[in-house]
């Protein structure tokens, strides 16, 4: 029945939205409306919406494949929802829900290595979409709390998720395949009996304490630390990746704090907040505090322009996408993509 009355939602959202006819650029940058429930394809030279269509219920953040055909929206609903929405980029057309089964509340997203990565809140794990076989290939429990946002290394050899509730960074790193214990090389085995088969892969997990209210991180670009904003402290979390451990705690005073962006050169730390006005701009180096840059009543996803030179801030109480000058590090334009903006990302061909 649920299902019934979300797919109804779907199609009449559908029957509400304007044909489409501006081809979907590159990049594209990709704006998720809470309450609309719809996903808009912005083109960032123009700051012009070309398309919108159908996101799904509760829609929260939004994710590219490599190939920048497909966007996946996560449906939420703290726990209520149990599917990943697929949109058609280059057709602008919304696909199909992929059904997650007993996996609710789907969150984060990540796309590497071919597969979407996802977490499910409600059951404390995190999963594997493979698009090729349109199945979940791959699930891992953390046991925390909230396992919210999620973000995978470049090799697929690390995977790290903030766990809002347990106030932890789970750091999974996987070990080469190896073979199970046994006899020697050449010694016989009872009864002739065939050697066991080979191990796969092993994970092993790492929980840094950081602060409350963990939602929000980001990697530097040189790998070697990762920043989590903090909603309930209002503080910032530093982890060194190398020693798996929390070895900084900044007080940023940014109470509410949804989400954190390095700038591409790894300079500055971009931190948005649901809790107050500000766009909080740090230096990635000594820590302090550069500059509060006023939006509106709050603020949540953030993207960088690929090329380094604007951040778009997604200000949800306000009903728009504000574009900030990084140089300057004032608003040089708004967005407008639906009310209660909240997830953005890059489509990129």
């Amino acid at each position: 029945m649920k299902a019934a009355i979300a797919l109804f939602a779907l199609l009449a959202v559908a029957g509400a939205l304007p044909a489409q006819s501006s081809p979907t650029p590159s990049p594209a940058l990709l704006v998720l409306s809470k309450r609309d429930h719809t996903l808009s394809i912005v083109d960032p030279a123009t700051l012009h919406v070309v398309a919108r269509m159908p996101s799904g219920p509760d829609p929260h953040e939004v994710e590219a494949s490599t190939d920048g055909k497909l966007a996946y929206i996560s449906n939420y609903g703290f726990g209520a929802y149990n599917t990943i929405t697929v949109v058609d980029l280059m057709a602008q057309k919304t696909l199909r829900a992929i059904d997650l089964g007993v996996l609710h509340g789907p969150h984060g997203l990540y796309y590497a290595g071919g597969k979407l990565y996802f977490t499910a809140e409600a059951n404390k794990v995190f999963g594997r979409y493979d698009p090729s076989t349109g199945n979940v290939d791959w699930i891992m429990g953390t046991g925390q709390d909230r396992t919210h946002m999620i973000a995978v290394s470049k090799d697929l050899n690390r995977i790290v998720t903030t766990n809002v509730s347990s106030a932890t960074l789970s750091i999974f790193e996987m070990s080469a395949a190896s073979g199970p214990p046994g006899p020697p090389p050449g010694a016989a085995r009872p009864g002739g009996a065939p050697p066991p088969p080979p191990r796969g892969p092993q994970w092993t997990q790492t929980l840094a304490p950081v602060g409350r209210g963990s939602e929000g991180f980001d990697t530097a670009p040189d790998g070697r630390q990762i920043w989590v904003a903090n909603a309930q402290d209002g503080a910032i979390s530093i982890v060194d990746l190398a020693a798996r451990k929390t070895v900084a705690t900044l007080d940023a005073n940014v109470r509410g704090a949804n989400r954190l962006k390095f700038t591409p050169d790894g300079s500055r730390v971009l931190v948005s907040t649901l809790g107050g006005p500000d766009l909080v701009v740090l230096d990635a180096a000594t820590h302090h505090e550069i500059k509060r840059v006023k939006l509106g009543r709050g603020a949540a996803g953030i993207q960088m322009d690929p090329d380094g030179s604007r951040a778009f801030v997604a200000c949800t109480p306000d009903n728009y996408v504000a574009v900030v000058d990084l140089k300057t590090l004032t608003i040089t334009g708004r967005i407008d993509a639906g009310p209660e903006p909240d997830g953005l990302a890059w489509a990129v061909r």
